[in-house]
């Protein structure tokens, strides 16, 4: 049982007093906290009650801030990631970033960082850092998501936001600092139709004017990345032993981060196979010939020197002044060419997939969507209307012909 107390005393800058709370936790350890108002004892006195008779309560979160457990969460994955434990040097940056950015700004910090996380022009004001442990709730989890919304932040950014603000609660509960993780089904929600714009991929026209206006080498590295669907990351992490032009399939199994990090597949629907056209093998048993890099170890997409090509150079150097030749030629030829990313050449690979009438399941597999809900919320929109007309219809006669 919890007992509050008031405490008087005197001293030079004259008297004064206080509200002692006394109480035992459910190890038998005794604790003390001191308050200047009695309600204030009162209200910590009815909380604690409450937390030690669930067995929620935990004595450190009293005197532990979220920024000391982003502290501890950034130590945990530093060390996981010189193990070489699924923490990459990409993503402990983007956590960090999130840590030190958004949850528990830090400028000393932010000033030591790269690239996309030193873009914010100035520190986020509102962080949640200071917050004691077990003063969190899950209504300042929800302010501190409306606060980096209303800054500028898009949805998905936001989501991963919280996503590493529920990892790092996550952890202080496995060292016993947290019992509850209360950012845990915090949604984000966006204006309507902010983050579900339809996919739409570049035409045939398009992907053959680009085809034509590349050089040699190019036109390999366009071929295959329109045919085969992989992300770029997958790309260039493709070594020659993971084709197998006799049987015409080609086996996803690595990728490589933009700091050229080698690693397994996001996940594990990552892991596939993907079956390639005879034009496709044709171009590629060709490239093995030419190529000075042709052993299996090798890379079938490197850069001069047989390492990781860098994909954002790439982009730059050969994609932008290739896309622009293409626009020329067919703007000469009256017809209008929309500007695409190389992201859009998996778009174009999938959205033929579907023309082939490939079913969405099979889509799936080939594409290494995690799920099929993720398949058909990017390109539900690209299978046949026809066949949903008929699904409908043979839901319809199941369910409502004998009531008819």
């Amino acid at each position: 049982m919890a007992t509050i107390r008031k405490r008087q005393w005197a001293n030079k800058s004259g008297t004064h007093e206080a509200w002692l709370l006394n109480y035992m936790d459910a190890n038998g350890k005794r604790h003390r906290e001191q308050f200047d108002r009695k309600r204030d004892a009162e209200a910590r006195r009815k909380e604690i009650e409450e937390q030690i008779g669930k067995g929620t309560y935990r004595p450190d979160a009293a005197t532990t801030t979220l920024r000391a457990a982003c502290e501890s969460y950034e130590k945990d994955l530093s060390t996981r990631k010189d193990r070489g434990e699924k923490v990459t040097p990409e993503y402990f940056d983007n956590v960090t970033g999130h840590m030190w950015n958004y949850i528990a700004p830090d400028e000393e910090r932010r000033a030591k960082q790269k690239g996309k996380n030193k873009r914010r022009p100035d520190l986020f004001k509102a962080g949640i850092g200071d917050k004691k442990l077990a003063q969190l709730s899950a209504r300042n989890v929800g302010e501190f998501r409306d606060a980096v919304r209303k800054s500028g932040v898009s949805v998905v950014t936001t989501r991963q936001i919280l996503g590493t603000l529920s990892r790092v609660l996550q952890h202080a509960i496995a060292s016993d600092l947290l019992a509850a993780n209360v950012a845990k089904g915090i949604r984000v929600v966006g204006k309507r139709n902010e983050d579900a714009k339809k996919i739409t991929p570049p035409s045939k026209a398009a992907i053959a004017a680009v085809i034509k206006a590349a050089d040699d080498t190019f036109t390999v590295k366009l071929t295959f990345a329109a045919a085969s669907g992989v992300r770029a990351s997958e790309f260039h992490a493709l070594r020659w032993r993971h084709l197998d032009l006799k049987s015409g399939t080609a086996t996803i199994e690595t990728r490589v981060d933009s700091k050229r990090q080698e690693d397994t597949t996001k996940s594990k629907a990552g892991l596939r196979e993907i079956p390639l056209g005879a034009h496709v093998v044709k171009v590629m048993k060709e490239w093995r010939l030419k190529t000075a890099f042709k052993k299996d170890d090798d890379l079938v997409f490197p850069n001069s020197k047989g390492k990781f090509e860098n994909h954002k150079n790439m982009r730059t150097r050969v994609l932008t002044p290739t896309l622009k030749r293409a626009a020329e030629a067919m703007k000469q030829q009256g017809k209008f060419f929309e500007p695409f990313g190389w992201h859009a050449l998996r778009h174009f690979a999938i959205s033929t997939w579907i023309e082939a009438g490939l079913a969405p399941k099979t889509v799936q597999t080939f594409a290494g969507h995690s799920s099929l809900a993720v398949t058909m919320d990017r390109y539900g929109h690209l299978f046949p209307s026809d066949d949903h007309r008929q699904a409908m219809d043979a839901i319809a006669s199941s369910i409502f012909a004998n009531g008819a």
